[in-house]
Parts: C-alpha cells; sequence; structure tokens
C-alpha cells in the first residue's frame, strides 16, 4: 500500500487509455508510474451492482411461450381465461416470489406477489 507525498491519501491503481499502470491519489490528483516489477501486484477490479430490475428476464419469444406452463387465470384486460406463467425472485431472499402472467390471447402482462 502506498501514501501520497502531497497529502498522506491512499494511492490506488489506475489504467490510463494506453494501458500503462500508474499509482493515483484520488484526494489530490498526483499520479506516479509504477515499475515493471510491480505491476503484478496490482490488481484491478470493478464491483458492478445491479437493480432487481436489471435481473428481472422479459420473456418475448413466442417459442419460449408455447413450451411455458398454463393456468386458468382471467386476463384483467381481454378477460380471456388462459395465461402462461412463470416464477422470478424479484425481492430479498427472505419474501416470496413474483409470479408474472402472460394472457394467451392478448399478450398482456401482469404479475401477481
Amino acid at each position: 500500500m502506498k501514501f501520497c507525498p502531497q497529502c498522506n491519501s491512499i494511492m490506488l491503481p489506475t489504467k490510463t487509455d494506453e494501458g500503462l499502470l500508474l499509482l493515483k491519489c484520488r484526494n489530490c490528483n498526483y499520479s506516479s508510474e509504477l515499475e515493471k516489477e510491480s505491476t503484478e501486484k496490482y490488481k484491478i477490479t470493478k464491483e458492478i451492482k445491479h437493480s432487481p430490475r436489471d435481473k428481472t428476464t422479459i420473456i418475448e419469444d413466442a417459442d419460449a411461450i408455447q413450451t411455458m406452463p398454463t393456468v386458468k387465470v382471467t386476463c384483467p384486460k381481454c378477460n380471456h381465461d388462459k395465461a402462461v406463467y412463470w416464477q422470478l425472485q424479484t425481492r430479498s431472499a427472505d419474501e416470496g416470489s413474483t409470479i408474472f402472467y402472460r394472457c394467451l390471447k392478448c399478450h398482456h402482462t401482469w404479475r401477481s406477489y
């Protein structure tokens, strides 16, 4: 771990557009180039956080709908009595899953919690 000589903050490894590895201070933007021997000691990772909406799968393929289980439920849009359904865990693990329905007549999609 290296500290900035100007402000004593922790210096973090960053890559330039040319692929050069630098140690850069987030506080004062001081940077210094790493020697080739010490570049193997540092690993740059980036954590990507997804919202539940990013993880929700939307099924649009007609072939996939034909292989899904059907259920007798009334469509709120056209009052047809058959729909396909699937379940997804859209909330935390200690809560129940969300059931999605898609009408076989008008293809309206709705959910039940």
